[in-house]
């Protein structure tokens, strides 16, 4: 519920006479406390924090001053103190607060700077669990929490970036704060401890092997403000867990327009699906196209891939999203720019790629430094109305010794290296799913039809416009192979990607009808194999 103007029985202007200071990230702090002594501010910090200020000849009072109690367990407790929580909460204008700080000699503290122990980044290192414990701050959110449930007379801040508005609200309202502020920067505070708690709480969760706790909660920080969200009317923002996998999050844009929210959308699934192949063995390309592949494919080299995967579906490729597993060469680069493409990532680029895309200066260039792990493990989360759905990433995968063949006739090696490249690229097409391939690329891709024929026959119409396009006799399909995320629920489908060329299929199973699928595949001479598992994708 929105706060009216003028409805809070707060004051709107609170001088800032006492400042508390202790801060882990000391980024801009001397700049920032210089200003507020000369503005006459007393400052009071502890440890290093005082150490920082008094090397800058900048004065502050000692917390254990303040509180007449020493700093104790090794600095474990020295801001948890009734003084120091009594000024951060006492209301002064009430009588019985004033009352009550009176007795007692609390000084009200009106500005509050904490920055917490930096569990996130000790967490993505190595550190053991000793060093992960000691790394949860417990004084500074207690504080920051009284601070901002205090907002209407005290002010909180919890990131160096913050300096520069308080300054700035200082100038304005002649060394007081506003409420207004004072509630933006709560709200911020607030949002800040729920981040870190959310951190301490996943760590320790899969800590004690607990994968579905009974409270789970998800945070981030802000990167960037986008224009706005899949159209124009939605808001929208980038958001940072600092998880450690390489992608479209954490790439450096070279160069080209602002990403939108489809573009960041469309660029995270094409590096997903283009990880699924490690480039010690191939170089590889996805091309997507609103989330759903329209043409992926592994060569010798990476302009061969890009070749391959465009000739797919070289229409649905125009204004699509361009992914490579590996440094982007010129060669590659001169071949993706021939067509207006809105994105290429990739793990690096050469020099002389990056001044070939220079020429087309709103193609995106990200860059990513690595490339993430396929099985590298995770969550996949989605909003519904009153909740959202959580469960692990699908990093589901099968080698050619797990599968079973249920058909008389066996792949041949052939058909066999085209069913494991196209069962990994299944996996990224939104279901229902059909992807024809052959010669490690796919010729013909059906994606998110409500029926499997239909997905079978429009992967098999885009087979036939792709050899259309590219002057060839026969469907591109013709001598592919099939896989379906999913079972055939009857014989028709798997009659369909016959009919359309494919003389191999892999496929889960599963279905109470799969004698019947099978017998339909012997009656054509069709090799098949079930892997068990389905790769669904909504």
């Amino acid at each position: 519920m929105a706060i009216a103007p003028g409805s809070s029985p707060l004051p709107d202007l609170v001088p800032v006479r006492h400042a508390l200071i202790s801060v882990f990230d000391k980024g801009g702090l001397v700049d920032f406390a210089r200003t507020l002594h000369e503005r006459g501010v007393i400052i009071t910090s502890t440890g290093g924090t005082r150490r920082a200020l008094t090397e800058a000849a900048i004065p502050s009072r000692e917390v254990a001053n303040l509180t007449g109690f020493p700093e104790i367990m090794g600095g474990r407790i020295k801001t948890l103190h009734p003084i120091v929580h009594g000024g951060l909460l006492g209301a002064p204008n009430q009588p019985d607060h004033a009352e009550a700080m009176a007795e007692h000699g609390i000084e009200a503290i009106d500005l509050l700077v904490v920055n917490l122990y930096p569990f996130e980044d000790v967490i993505s290192s190595d550190a053991d669990e000793r060093t992960l414990v000691e790394n949860i701050d417990v004084g500074g959110p207690a504080m920051v929490r009284a601070a901002a449930k205090n907002h209407g007379y005290a002010l909180v801040a919890v990131d160096p970036s913050d300096y520069a508005e308080i300054i700035a609200a200082l100038d304005a309202n002649d060394g007081s704060t506003d409420l207004e502020f004072r509630r933006r920067l709560a709200a911020r505070a607030f949002s800040r401890i729920a981040a870190y708690d959310t951190a301490i709480a996943g760590w320790l969760s899969n800590a004690v092997g607990d994968q579905q706790p009974r409270w789970r909660s998800f945070s981030g920080r802000r990167g960037h403000e986008l224009r706005y969200g899949e159209n124009p009317h939605q808001a929208a923002s980038v958001y940072l867990t600092g998880a450690p996998r390489p992608g479209v999050a954490s790439a450096r844009q070279l160069q080209g327009k602002q990403l939108s929210y489809n573009n960041i959308n469309d660029t995270d699934a094409a590096f997903e699906l283009v990880a699924e192949f490690d480039p010690a063995d191939r170089p590889a390309i996805a091309i997507i196209k609103h989330a759903n592949p329209c043409g992926v494919a592994a060569a010798d080299r990476l302009v061969d891939a890009y070749r391959l995967a465009l000739r797919c579906d070289p229409v649905s490729a125009f204004g699509g999203i361009v992914a490579a597993n590996g440094p982007l060469d010129a060669e590659t680069a001169g071949e993706i720019v021939k067509i207006f493409t809105e994105v290429i990532i990739a793990p690096g680029a050469t020099e002389e790629a990056i001044a070939v895309i220079a020429q087309r200066k709103n193609l995106r260039l990200l860059l990513t430094d690595g490339l993430p792990t396929a099985g590298g493990g995770g969550l996949a989360v989605r909003s519904i109305a009153g909740g959202f759905l959580v469960q692990d990433r699908d990093d589901g995968r099968r080698s050619p010794e797990s599968l079973n063949v249920v058909t008389r006739r066996k792949p041949t090696e052939a058909e066999l290296a085209d069913m494991m490249f196209a069962w990994r690229v299944v996996k990224h097409v939104k279901s229902n799913a059909i992807v024809y391939a052959r010669g490690g690329a796919t010729v013909g891709i059906g994606a998110g039809q409500m029926s499997r024929v239909d997905s079978a026959l429009t992967g098999a119409r885009k087979a036939a416009e792709a050899a259309r396009a590219a002057g060839l006799p026969d469907s591109l399909a013709t001598g592919s192979v099939c896989a379906s995320d999913a079972f055939f629920p009857f014989a028709d489908g798997l009659i369909t990607a016959v009919e359309a060329g494919a003389t191999a299929v892999i496929q889960p199973g599963g279905s109470v009808r799969d004698d019947d699928v099978i017998a339909a595949a012997d009656e054509r001479d069709l090799a098949m194999v079930f892997t068990g598992m389905r790769h669904f994708r909504h």
